[in-house]
């Protein structure tokens, strides 16, 4: 990944093409291109979600997920290329397992609600599962290593836990749907 932008405005993409990594040409509509989209888009969000006062570890998760994001684009735009490493996705089996480990178990659905930071991981989260399903439909096409998959499955189910930290972080608690099966399965027992 030898070029750096010095010129924004190229024009070479006026055709509906753009360049990747290796200097080929493809479609701004290609699978490639919505994975790196989506991917970028997901980084911007959890950007959005950084504004927002989070504890200290987490802040420092986030970071460190942008830079992986960044790797995944890069592995994304450069066919057969690797640049995210298993070790990224180990590592959020580790964040999800000790965030996870100081929350309550779930007895009902919640909603992506709650705090501000609450619910911009939430949005994080579905950015994430959708990326994830534009890479599992580019690997249907392409050949792609794992390591994007996975981490892209891990991240929402990270932000998912996250959003549930965050809504604690004053005393708060979870948005609980209200499901009227629920209810009257409730009010018969």
């Amino acid at each position: 990944m030898g070029n750096r932008l010095t010129q924004i405005a190229t024009r070479t993409g006026d055709a509906g093409t753009t360049g990747l990594g290796n200097n080929q040409r493809v479609s701004k509509n290609s699978l490639r291109i919505h994975a790196l989209g989506d991917v970028d888009e997901l980084n911007s969000h959890i950007g959005l979600l950084l504004c927002e006062r989070v504890p200290a570890d987490v802040r420092e998760l986030l970071v460190e997920v942008q830079h992986q994001l960044f790797n995944l684009g890069g592995e994304l735009s450069i066919p057969g290329y690797e640049l995210l490493k298993a070790e990224a996705v180990l590592a959020l089996d580790e964040a999800l397992a000790h965030h996870n480990a100081a929350l309550p178990r779930l007895q009902e659905f919640i909603l992506p609600a709650g705090t501000r930071a609450a619910a911009q991981a939430h949005v994080c989260r579905t950015v994430a599962r959708r990326a994830e399903r534009v890479v599992v439909a580019l690997g249907n096409e392409e050949a792609i290593n794992d390591a994007p998959r996975q981490y892209l499955n891990r991240l929402s189910d990270l932000m998912f836990v996250l959003a549930r930290v965050l809504n604690r972080m004053d005393g708060g608690d979870d948005v609980y749907w209200k499901s009227e099966h629920l209810a009257q399965q409730n009010a018969t027992e």
